[in-house]
């Protein structure tokens, strides 16, 4: 499966330590490995290595971003990008995600890279909670800036500049019915109804994006006096929570359940991969979606900020940001993407689209998620 949570699970697990180590390089791929208190973890930086006075910039992001099993963005955006500019693009894609440039600044070691490609609001959240300085700078002098949704907006201070959109909604298999097609609830509050005992498939809020953002929306409805109360009623009703989207996404596809928290443009894959479009349902449960955008921002200390600047803006391209969105299967940030007909015709937008706001997740998240996991983490 090509999602993009075999995505930022990693990044979104957690700070792994980070210490020093040895980089080689061999042919077009640099593998960095560092030592950490929790072992080894790789670094791969996808590009060539150049020489003289080309300028390289170099983009952290996460790993299915370049590298997922059928299609993703990274290497058109790579080709494109060098064809049109005097430049050469490097990929880094850290086993740890933006965590890895964390532990980077808090150490006082320089990020080694110019641009972030694939924040949202939880990580920006997260990164000005541990660091005292500024990971990121604020975006300037781009000529497209105007062209994103405003409501896709997600950092008051400028520096994350959203290039794409998902809703997380349920995803469900109408041949799992007994006699009759099944069919999900429309309502939070259906999901605790018994006739869907032990049918739902979730993701653990404090190491998934997707588990997190279907946490927050269980907020949003609830309220916080309410939420830990409703979860305590979907574990009495046998939902099944597993470490992140890629774990259940694949015991969904195994039939172990007939629900699944995923995205809405998941038909468009179900359809690209020729799958039984019965199997691949969607429903938004209170005709709403959590929204979550993601963003790309230069870094503080970059090399190459004036090219970091010209990457920004060759992304918000109509043309780019149409790419990007289907073969990352989101939705594209700005109103002047044109999607393909197949493409608009299978991605799924919800009546309504619920998200937080960085201020309010800044002064909760950390204690939402630590109040969920005293709860239900180790029961």
């Amino acid at each position: 499966m090509k999602r993009r949570t075999y995505l930022k699970a990693a990044g979104a697990s957690g700070v792994a330590a980070l210490l020093a180590g040895c980089t080689g390089t061999t042919g077009d791929e640099t593998t960095t490995t560092t030592e950490s208190t929790g072992g080894a973890e790789t670094t791969t930086t996808q590009g060539t290595t150049t020489g003289g006075d080309e300028q390289t910039l170099t983009v952290g992001t996460y790993g299915s971003f370049v590298d997922a099993p059928s299609s993703s963005p990274g290497v058109w955006l790579k080709d494109q990008f060098e064809s049109e500019f005097d430049a050469t693009l490097e990929w880094q894609t850290p086993d740890a995600g933006v965590n890895h440039y964390i532990e980077r600044a808090l150490r006082g070691v320089e990020s080694g890279a110019d641009l972030y490609v694939g924040l949202d609001a939880q990580m920006l959240v997260r990164i000005d909670d541990k660091l005292d300085d500024p990971l990121f700078a604020p975006a300037e002098d781009l000529s497209r800036r105007g062209d994103v949704n405003e409501q896709l907006e997600f950092d008051p201070q400028g520096r994350a500049i959203p290039y794409d959109t998902g809703y997380i909604s349920l995803v469900y298999d109408e041949t799992q019915g007994e006699g009759e097609k099944f069919v999900a609830p429309e309502t939070f509050d259906g999901l605790l109804d018994p006739e869907y005992s032990g049918a739902l498939l979730a993701q653990n809020p404090t190491s998934s994006a997707t588990g997190q953002a279907f946490l927050l929306h269980t907020i949003d409805a609830k309220g916080e006096d309410g939420y830990l109360d409703y979860w305590a009623q979907l574990k009495e009703n046998d939902v099944r929570v597993l470490g992140n989207w890629a774990d259940s996404y694949t015991a969904y596809s195994n039939g172990e359940a007939p629900m699944v928290v995923s995205y809405s443009t998941d038909q468009v894959y179900a359809k690209e991969s020729g799958a039984d479009m019965a199997k691949h349902q969607i429903r938004f449960l209170n005709d709403q979606g959590y929204a979550n955008p993601e963003g790309m921002a230069t870094f503080a200390d970059a090399a190459e900020p004036g090219l970091a600047s010209a990457f920004m803006d060759f992304v918000l391209r109509p043309e780019v940001q149409a790419e990007i969105a289907v073969r990352n299967v989101q939705f594209p940030a700005t109103t002047t993407a044109e999607l393909p007909e197949e493409f608009a015709k299978y991605a799924q937008e919800p009546p309504e689209a619920v998200t937080f706001s960085y201020d309010r997740l800044k002064d909760n998240l950390s204690d939402w998620t630590d109040a969920w996991a005293r709860e239900f983490a180790s029961k």
